[in-house]
């Protein structure tokens, strides 16, 4: 796979993942509490290819923790503890979100979701304002029995507790209806539907062909050809680009099924890992 983001586009997007990258940017996911399964989530990661980042492995550091790790600033964009778990973030794109230079990264909310002793506490702590301290985003957080979505955009903290269904997150507001969005959900459904977990969800994550009408193209302040090279769910670029897809399946008998997919520039495979978690009783 070729294409994305070269020639007179490689500072475009340098500068707009240096404001926006290392985190989830596009996550589908179905909850439903009562299941077998009750947690079904796959992901795209996309940042640039020169951010040094770890893979899917637990912690050296807290071993109690399992996932991918940005190796400049510690957080991460998705990962599980095996207390019974899980964080998620994606990173809200609207130019009308001012923070400092000196803000902290959104990976590091992934850690601290999964090491908080009272996560719902915490939850409204950031939804009270602490949560304007850092560039807009959407934090998934919770266990098999209750998922939280916060998001931070412009003007706006908004926290709520999900009920079982079918979900999407991009670099927008939960269920913004973004073209890869709604094929990122498309996907899952027909997975699941059709008892092909995670097949399907995997066709459409990978689907890498810009959306050309303009029409169809979100407005998040990069300019049109920045949001072409941007709106596939799978983005192959030489310098930025889908670093990652990663899937899970939670199951109510107590483990968690990961696997993280990596690519290089280019769309390139560039490695697999595969991970069991057992949860403490």
């Amino acid at each position: 796979m070729r294409g994305g983001c070269h020639d007179g586009r490689e500072g475009l997007c340098y500068a707009m993942s240096a404001r926006y990258g290392n985190a989830m940017c596009l996550i589908a996911f179905a909850f439903h509490p009562d299941d077998a399964v009750p947690l079904r989530l796959i992901a795209n990661r996309d940042e640039r290819y020169a951010r040094p980042s770890a893979p899917l492995a637990r912690w050296r550091d807290t071993p109690a923790i399992l996932g991918g790790r940005d190796l400049v600033a510690g957080g991460s964009w998705l990962a599980l503890h095996r207390g019974g778990r899980m964080a998620a973030i994606t990173n809200v794109r609207d130019p009308r979100i001012r923070v400092a230079d000196a803000a902290p990264s959104r990976g590091e909310l992934v850690r601290q979701a999964l090491l908080s002793d009272d996560l719902p506490g915490w939850l409204a702590q950031l939804a009270e304002g602490d949560a304007w301290q850092y560039g807009g985003f959407n934090l998934l957080a919770g266990d098999a029995r209750q998922l939280w979505h916060l998001h931070r955009g412009h003007r706006r903290l908004a926290l709520q507790s999900l009920p079982a269904g079918h979900y999407g997150l991009s670099n927008a507001d939960l269920e913004t209806p973004w073209p890869k969005l709604q094929l990122a959900k498309t996907g899952l459904a027909a997975s699941l539907d059709g008892g092909r977990w995670p097949d399907d969800a995997l066709t459409a994550m990978a689907e890498h062909h810009p959306i050309n009408d303009p029409a169809r193209l979100p407005d998040t302040g990069v300019g049109e050809m920045l949001e072409r090279f941007l709106s596939p769910p799978f983005i192959i670029g030489e310098a930025y680009g889908t670093r990652a897809t990663s899937w899970l399946s939670w199951h109510a008998d107590g483990h968690i099924e990961i696997t993280e997919r990596r690519f290089g520039p280019g769309g390139v495979h560039a490695g697999e890992t595969s991970e069991r978690l057992l949860l403490d009783a």
